[in-house]
């Protein structure tokens, strides 16, 4: 399986819950939020897409595996410095 970038963990991590916590149903958001992009948001869109290819790749097990969840406190003590 391919490992994910911390930015792409990140996009999932905020789009997880809008597509049900179920990896067709991430899929099915990115999907939707990718057509919504404007054509100067190129980072974006390749991003998007590299986390779709990824998402695609893997079985339901695999992404029932992964800590979806943001890591608070490191955001907090990163504040906090």
């Amino acid at each position: 399986m391919n490992e994910f970038t911390f930015e792409e963990t990140n996009l999932l991590c905020i789009y997880n819950g809008s597509g049900g916590g179920t990896r067709e149903g991430l899929i099915a958001f990115l999907e939707e939020m990718r057509g919504y992009l404007e054509p100067d948001e190129d980072e974006l869109r390749d991003l998007t897409d590299s986390a779709l290819s990824k998402l695609r790749s893997m079985s339901d097990g695999e992404f029932d595996a992964l800590d979806l969840y943001p890591d608070f406190d490191a955001e907090d003590a990163a504040h906090a410095e």
